[in-house]
């Protein structure tokens, strides 16, 4: 089985590939760079819902997991699962910078409307969807071969930057555990292809007032190549069927 990755930027994705080698096969794909080591693909789709949703629609459609390009090797075939990975904000005190989250929900925070009464989401409008749910047995199989945490873990088109919007957020939410800003629409993508989603997400920094001083992200880079290195045997061992999204 291939898994697409979906990374908002390039250190993020060299991250993942890390895991596997230091010398990835990169592939000119439509609309993106693909790094290919071992049984991942890895593509940074750049920040923010909309740019992520593109390069994994782009990647999917393109046939990108079968073989590509010249000298692209055996084994390649029709992507299993997408992974909307990288670096995140934790949710304290549950997510710790430094920690690492799978989400069990991919949830569409500020997808809707705005009120006099408040946040309305996209559902509450009458169309659209607001979360997506992973494979529940591959994110309890993930979370223990990596040591995870799972929660759900909220989409966000602008960063947390207040303790009065984190506890707005953790009030609408309150099972998330962290945020970041290309989960949602990965998994629109995958979707669409009817291709299972996860999210995993290694916290940098704590979810409210930005404190660039505070902020871990060499240490998250680093924890996310350890959670990848672990996950090849896991996938490995996930059989078909799947339940679906």
């Amino acid at each position: 089985m291939r898994v697409l990755v979906v990374t908002a930027v390039p250190v993020e994705r060299d991250a993942v590939t890390r895991a596997f080698t230091d010398r990835p096969q990169v592939l000119d794909v439509p609309g993106a760079e693909l790094h290919r080591a071992g049984a991942f693909d890895v593509v940074a789709g750049g920040a923010g819902p909309a740019s992520a949703a593109a390069a994994a629609a782009f990647a999917l459609a393109s046939g990108a997991g079968a073989e590509v390009g010249p000298g692209a090797g055996a084994g390649a075939g029709p992507y299993g699962l997408v992974v909307s990975a990288g670096i995140g904000g934790g949710f304290a005190p549950d997510a710790p910078v430094g920690s690492l989250v799978v989400a069990s929900g991919i949830v569409a925070a500020d997808l809707g409307a705005e009120t006099p009464d408040g946040f309305v989401p996209v559902t509450a409008l009458g169309f659209g969807r607001e979360r997506f749910v992973p494979p529940p047995d591959l994110v309890r199989d993930v979370a223990a071969a990596t040591g995870a945490l799972t929660g759900e873990v909220l989409t966000v088109s602008t960063v947390t930057g207040s303790a009065g919007r984190a506890a707005a957020l953790r009030t609408a939410h309150p099972h998330a555990v962290a945020e970041a800003m290309e989960g949602f629409g990965v998994a629109e993508a995958a979707e669409r292809l009817r291709v299972p989603v996860l999210e995993i997400r290694a916290v940098s920094n704590a979810v409210g007032p930005r404190d660039r001083n505070a902020w871990r992200i060499g240490d998250a880079l680093a924890a996310l190549t350890e959670a990848f290195g672990k996950l090849t045997p896991v996938l490995e061992g996930w059989t078909t069927p799947h339940d679906r999204l």
